[in-house]
Formats: C-alpha cells, sequence, structure tokens
C-alpha cells in the first residue's frame, strides 16, 4: 500500500473516530491536560475552517463546511461539559482556561467580567443571529432563482451554445448550490443554539462553583467568587472564542458570491478601485488632526498614507488606460481575425429565430410564463405530432423593435409578428365592452380580443371571455407558423438522420429504396410535399414502402407525394372525420370532367387550365359551400379525382383559406360516414 493510499484510509476513519470521541466527552471524565490539549485543538480548527472561507472562491469549494460546523459544534459542548465538571469538582479545569482567565480579569474581576459579557453579546447578537438571518435569506433566494438558472441552462443547450457535458455539469452546480444554502439554513440554527447553550453553561459553573465552594468546601464567599468566576471567565473565553471564530466564518460563507480570486485580493482590488475616495478619505483625516484635542500625528499619518495610495491607484489607472490603449492600436494595425469560418459563422442564418422587445425580456427570465420552457415543450409535441424535430428555436432581444412587440423568423425572413404587452393578459371572446383596452385581433385565429391588466383576468372570466397569458399567445403564434412552414424547416440533413432510424428497425426496406430508386433528395422533395399539406410524418416505413412501389413505375415528384399519401391511408383523413362522419364538398361531374380534360403538366406540378371567368366561378362556388358548411357547425374537405387532387389544391388552396383536398381513394381508405355539405360547380356560384 503507497503513501497515497494509506493516506485515504486514515482520512476515511479519522472523522468517523473523531466524532466518536466527541460524544465520548459527554459522559467520560477528562483529565486537566487531555482537556488543555483539546481545547487548543478546538481554537486551532475554528482559526484554520475561519481563513479557509476568506480563501475559497466560491461557497460550493468549501461545501463540506455545514458538516464541519456541526462537528465543531458539537465539539465545543463536548468540551463545555468536560470543563464544567472538572470546575465543579476540582476547582481546576487545567492551564489553558486558567490563562484566559488571568488575561481577561487582569487586575479586576470586575474589569474582566465586563469585557467578557460585551464578548458574549458581540458574539451571540451581533455575528450569530446576523450569519443565521443571511444564511436564511440565501437560502430563500437560492431556491427560488433554480428554476430560473435552470431553463437559462435548457436555453443555452437549445441554442448550441453549450454541449450536453456542459449542461449536465452546471445543473449539478445549480443543484449542489441550492443544497448547500439548504444545509447552511439549518447548520445556523446549530450556531444559535451553541451560543445559546454556552451562556448558560457560563451561569451554572459560576452559581454553582459558588455554591460548591461556599457549602461543599467551606471557602468564603470572597475566595469562592474570586476562585469560580476567574474559571468561569477562563471557561467561557476558551469556548466563546473559537464559537465565535465559526460564526464568523458562517457569515463569510454565506456572504460569499462566486468569484475568480478570493476574498483578500477582490477585497484590495475593490476598496482601490475609486482614487478619489481614497483622496477625500485622506483630506478628511487630515482635517480631524487640526480638531483641538484630537492626536495629529496619527490622523496626519493615516490622512498621508490614504493621500499616497489614491495617487497610487490614479498612477495604475493611467498605466492600464494607456496599455488598452496600444493594445487598441495594435489590434488595429493588425489584420481582423476575419478566417472564412468567423465569417461564414456571422453569416448564417438561423432556421427559427424568435426578437424580442427589450421590454418583453422577462418572457425568458424563468418566471411562470418563461418563453424557453415552453418552446422546449413545443418542439416534443411536434416532434411528436409530425415525426420532423425542428430547429433550436434562437430567442434574442431587438432593441429595434417598438414596445411589446415580438417578431417571428424563418431562414431570416420575418413570417410573423405580433405584440405582447407588459403585465397584461389577452381577453378573447364576444363580449368585451365592459372590459379596459382597445380591440385587437389575435394572429393566429383571427379572434377580437383586448389586452387587459393581468389583475382583472378573473373578472373577464366570469364575463365568459378565454384569457390567454402572453407566453402561451406567442408559443401558440409561433406553434401556428412552424406548422404552416414545416416544409421549410425540414432540411436534408434531417431527412438523412430520420433515414438513419428508419434503417436501424428496416435495413431491407432503406437498402432497396435508396439510393437504388431514389435520391435522398427526391425523398426530401416527397416529404416536404406531405409537411406542406400538413401531413405528420412520423409513419416513414409506410412512407417508404409505398415510395418503393412507385418509384419502380416513375419516379415523378407529384406522383410519389400521391403514393405516400395513399400509403398513408387512414392518417390522411382522420384529422377530418368528427363523430364518425367526414362532411365532404363534392365536384359536380360534369365539372370534374372538363377539369380532367383541361389537367396539364407544368414545371411545377399539374396544373386545371381554365379561363379566368371559369376558374373565378368555380373558386366562388367553392367558396360559397365552405361559408355554408362553416354556419352549419361543420369543417368540409374537398374530394375529388385521384389525378385531378394536386392541380385542384394548388388551385384553391390560396382562395379558400387552406380547404384539405382529398382523393376518393383517400377517403374510401377509413370506414367512416360520408356526407355531403356542398357541391362545386361552374356555371353558377349558388351552394347545393
Amino acid at each position: 500500500m503507497n503513501s497515497r493510499s494509506l493516506g485515504k484510509s486514515l482520512g476515511a476513519f479519522a472523522v468517523p473516530l473523531g466524532v466518536v470521541m466527541i460524544i465520548m466527552l459527554l459522559v467520560v471524565p477528562v483529565p486537566t491536560w487531555l482537556l488543555d490539549i483539546l481545547i487548543s485543538v478546538s481554537i486551532l480548527f475554528a482559526l484554520v475552517i475561519l481563513l479557509t472561507t476568506m480563501f475559497a472562491r466560491r461557497p460550493l469549494d468549501f461545501s463540506v463546511f455545514p458538516s464541519l460546523l456541526l462537528v465543531a459544534t458539537l465539539f465545543r459542548l463536548g468540551l463545555n461539559v468536560a470543563s464544567t465538571r472538572l470546575v465543579l469538582s476540582e476547582g481546576y479545569a487545567g492551564q489553558v482556561i486558567q490563562a484566559f482567565g488571568h488575561v481577561a480579569i487582569g487586575g479586576s474581576l470586575i474589569i474582566g467580567a465586563v469585557i467578557f459579557l460585551i464578548l458574549v453579546v458581540i458574539q451571540f447578537v451581533v455575528v450569530t443571529k446576523g450569519a443565521e438571518r443571511v444564511a436564511e435569506v440565501g437560502a430563500r433566494f437560492t431556491l427560488d432563482a433554480m428554476p430560473g438558472k435552470q431553463m437559462a441552462i435548457d436555453a443555452d443547450l437549445n441554442a448550441g451554445l453549450i454541449t450536453e457535458d456542459e449542461a449536465r455539469a452546471r445543473r449539478a452546480d445549480v443543484s449542489a448550490e441550492a443544497d448547500f444554502y439548504g444545509a447552511m439554513d439549518g447548520a445556523s440554527k446549530f450556531v444559535k443554539g451553541d451560543a445559546i447553550a454556552g451562556i448558560i453553561i457560563i451561569v451554572i459553573n459560576l452559581i454553582g462553583g459558588i455554591a460548591i465552594g461556599v457549602l461543599s468546601q467551606g471557602t468564603s464567599i470572597e475566595d469562592a467568587v474570586n476562585t469560580y468566576s476567574l474559571l468561569t471567565i477562563g471557561d467561557g473565553l476558551a469556548t466563546q472564542i473559537p464559537a465565535l471564530l465559526m460564526a464568523v466564518a458562517t457569515g463569510m460563507i454565506v456572504t460569499r458570491s462566486n468569484s475568480d480570486s478570493d476574498m483578500a485580493a477582490d477585497s484590495w482590488k475593490q476598496l482601490s478601485q475609486s482614487s478619489k475616495g481614497l483622496l477625500i478619505a485622506g483630506i478628511a483625516a487630515i482635517g480631524l488632526a487640526l480638531v483641538p484635542g484630537m492626536p495629529p500625528l496619527t490622523f496626519l499619518l493615516i490622512g498621508g498614507g490614504l493621500i499616497l495610495a489614491s495617487r497610487a491607484v490614479t498612477r495604475k489607472s493611467k498605466s492600464d488606460a494607456l496599455a488598452k490603449a496600444r493594445e487598441g492600436e495594435q489590434a488595429a494595425i493588425a489584420p481582423s481575425a476575419d478566417t472564412p469560418e468567423e465569417l461564414m459563422e456571422q453569416m448564417r442564418v438561423h432556421a427559427l429565430e424568435v426578437q424580442l422587445a427589450p421590454d418583453l425580456v422577462d418572457l425568458v427570465s424563468g418566471a411562470d410564463d418563461d418563453l424557453l420552457g415552453r418552446v422546449k415543450a413545443l418542439r416534443r409535441r411536434i416532434a411528436m405530432e409530425y415525426g420532423v424535430v425542428i430547429p433550436p428555436v434562437r430567442t434574442r432581444d431587438q432593441i429595434e423593435l417598438p414596445p411589446a412587440t415580438y417578431v417571428i423568423r424563418i431562414a431570416g425572413a420575418e413570417v410573423g409578428r405580433g405584440t405582447a404587452p407588459v403585465g397584461r393578459v389577452l381577453a378573447l371572446g364576444e363580449d368585451l365592452d365592459s372590459l379596459p383596452g382597445e380591440v385587437v385581433v389575435e394572429p393566429v385565429f383571427g379572434l377580437h380580443g383586448k389586452w387587459i391588466p393581468a389583475e382583472l383576468r378573473y373578472s373577464a372570466e366570469l364575463t365568459g371571455a378565454t384569457v390567454v397569458d402572453r407566453g402561451s399567445m406567442i408559443i401558440t403564434h409561433l406553434s401556428s407558423l412552424i406548422v404552416e412552414n414545416a416544409a421549410r424547416l425540414l432540411s436534408r440533413e434531417d431527412v438523412r438522420v430520420l433515414t438513419e432510424g428508419v434503417k436501424q428497425v428496416s435495413p431491407a426496406l432503406v437498402d432497396e429504396l435508396i439510393p437504388n430508386l431514389l435520391s435522398l433528395s427526391e425523398v426530401h422533395r416527397v416529404l416536404q410535399g406531405l409537411l406542406a399539406e400538413k401531413l405528420p410524418i412520423n409513419d416513414l416505413p409506410r412512407i417508404y414502402e409505398a415510395l418503393t412501389l412507385r418509384a419502380k413505375v416513375s419516379n415523378d415528384p407529384e406522383g410519389l407525394v400521391e403514393a405516400a399519401r395513399v400509403g398513408l391511408g387512414p392518417a390522411v383523413v382522420a384529422p377530418h372525420v368528427v363523430d364518425r362522419a367526414l362532411r365532404v364538398i363534392m365536384i359536380d361531374p360534369m365539372l370534374e370532367q372538363e377539369m380532367l380534360e383541361a389537367l396539364r403538366p407544368s414545371e411545377y406540378g399539374s396544373q386545371v387550365l381554365f379561363d379566368q371567368v371559369k376558374a373565378q366561378a368555380v373558386l366562388t362556388s367553392l367558396q360559397n359551400s365552405v361559408t355554408g358548411a362553416e354556419q352549419l357547425g361543420v369543417t368540409p374537405v374537398l374530394v375529388c379525382a385521384p389525378a385531378l387532387r394536386p392541380a385542384v389544391r394548388r388551385m384553391v388552396s390560396a382562395q379558400t383559406g387552406g380547404i384539405a383536398v382529398l382523393s376518393y381513394n383517400e377517403v374510401t381508405s377509413m370506414d367512416v360516414a360520408i356526407e355531403t355539405v356542398g357541391v362545386v360547380r361552374a356555371h353558377d356560384s349558388i351552394a347545393v
């Protein structure tokens, strides 16, 4: 066994053995020579802990402090019991206590007692109570800030600023910090109890010693008072000094903030940062030297020292400023670090970005409506519903935006904008006249609402209004835009990753399709076509099976998309089924035949080449049918022949609010009741 292993073994047994010995102090008598050693160890142990807290850069560097505080407190209580036993039984408790008593009392018992009482008051009222309060407040603030810190870590991880390992380490630090301050809040109560116990033991020693000296030993009251007062004060100092050191260490560790240097370096650096402050203090000291009765030499020396320190700080500030100026000149002369990698990073356009006005930054501060946490949940929901992992959402402030404004960008282009006033919630409903504020239009569903003060939320709900907080409104807007632009957000790399996932489950399927029949870019185009019609692509094996069969006949993009839709089958129809019924709008058979005859292929897919008048008549008839169905409280779909479906969708999608267009094959793939709620005709605009 080497020396390092031996040291670890001894260290592992030293602490438990020490705790057992401390407990034995409470019941086993201790000789005076051993008590002297233990009191000396207690004082030096407290001094080492105090110095360690001063040189710790952050509280977690001394995370074992709460446990050591409990051990030191128990140690002092054991020494109190041992010394009390010797004082009351033998009238002598060793040289250390005797020496402390003589030093404190000096030539006057009254003066020594007063000084000792002042020390007790300082230790209990000032240091111990203050440390206890600071520990309590620190624990409360640390626990309150914990969710915000964790969300900030998640935001950095989602933005790609840190790795998973770094995020895990930072989460562990946040958890350890909360545990530390929670432990310090409890440990500070032991420090307070130790101070109270010390005062009670002092009173017992004094009264009990005098009573034993007078009643049992037959000494005079004066001799008993002198003897036991000296021992009591000596014993009190021997235990109160380490208790005071531990209380100071407690207050220092809980008030210590994270820093790159120790307390001494930080104190000197921050106290010497203002040369004017040092100069004014020096002039004030010299002014006090001129006051009659004041010691002039003392104040002149102090004032001169402060003025010299002020001049030194001024010279250092000038030298630092000159050094920075030279560095700036050298940086200007030297070629800028405009490497291609750095320029490409600055040029990079983020796939998805949310810009917030400066007054909306509170939405990402860790509050209940924190935006970052909701964005994370949104990404997970969209991945589960649509089978596509959207890129990380970059959230940042933009000082150029008007107050309370947010902007959503996709690939650098603005796709949505809205407002979310601070301290307000959005009330949506019909009867909003009784609520204050201007009427606004909600950006997702086009509903009318009002931004009302948050304290009126309950009143708005009583009127029947639906109340939405700012974070929910922004997330709803973002979700709608993501679904609408899912095809743009799906990258070639995403398709590769998704394909690798399918290959792990069905390797033969992927090997047959890619690249033998279709390239990755062609599969990418098909998946984009499905997402453009808001169809999920999470059932990739079924999609790839349909593509494999179709690609053996033709690799026409439009035909591949239609084959994938048929392969999905009921998944295409199910979102439109309500109460086991599908409400459809049909196309008049004569009109449908005319569309088939006018169907022509083009570079952008098949199109129905009608003249402008006829095309407008068809769209008007369809719009009337949709309006009539909506008045009945149903959301219909348009049904047509399979060959017409892509062209019809391309024709009507921009004019009718994006009505879903299904083929006869897709409708019949699911066993549901079909109800016709309208017919599209070209010769009039009346829905049947």
